[in-house]
């Protein structure tokens, strides 16, 4: 057996009238007979509706305008409530400064974004300071031995042998600019989000340190 459609619970006369002077009060717009019952989900019928509100159209509470073959009701305006022309006017410069505000702040997301995707594409910093200990390590043992090399303790290279020296050269030397480059980036990244100068200091000389 299907269930039973639950039944809206109908609104007293005095608490309908009430319930419609308030929800036009709240809304501010107009509305229908059909709109506003159909809007209180049916607590006051569109006959009763209908009813209140030219009740209170003939009270002067709200006011009616023709519109086709219905009426639209609307709460009566304050005046003393009204904008003056120079309230407006104060009204279009907030709107005009935050519509700029929020454009920047668009624009800065997308770049923090960008940033953010750059960053977790490459090493963090625990690996690039590893990296920089173990480079730092490898750097020892070969001053070690070309400074044996410069004392003449050196067997005679081949050509072959040159040019592959050559070729490794020439690719640590493109790495360690490739990973200068990192450093240089990472630091901007890091010094954008520090709030001064002095900070931004403090931070190299505990990575320094770190490393």
């Amino acid at each position: 057996m299907a269930p039973r459609k639950k039944t809206e619970e109908k609104a007293s006369a005095n608490e309908a009238a009430d319930m419609v002077l308030h929800y036009l009060r709240k809304q501010n717009r107009p509305y229908s007979a059909i709109d506003v019952s159909a809007n209180l989900h049916n607590k006051v019928t569109k006959a009763a509706t209908a009813k209140i509100l030219k009740d209170l159209h003939e009270q002067k509470l709200i006011e009616g305008r023709a519109a086709g073959k219905q009426i639209v009701y609307h709460a009566l305006q304050n005046a003393a409530e009204a904008f003056t022309t120079e309230e407006l006017a104060a009204l279009d410069t907030t709107i005009l400064n935050l519509r700029t505000q929020t454009s920047t702040l668009a624009t800065t997301s997308k770049h923090l974004r960008t940033t953010l995707s750059t960053l977790n594409t490459t090493l963090r910093t625990a690996d690039l300071v590893a990296s920089v200990r173990a480079l730092e390590s490898e750097k020892a043992d070969i001053s070690t031995r070309l400074d044996a090399l410069r004392k003449g303790k050196a067997k005679k290279v081949s050509p072959c042998e040159r040019e592959a020296v050559e070729r490794e050269w020439k690719f640590r030397t493109c790495l360690a600019r490739k990973r200068g480059r990192i450093v240089v980036e990472m630091w901007r990244v890091i010094g954008d989000v520090l709030p001064d100068g002095e900070a931004r200091e403090e931070a190299r000389e505990r990575f320094d340190l770190d490393a």
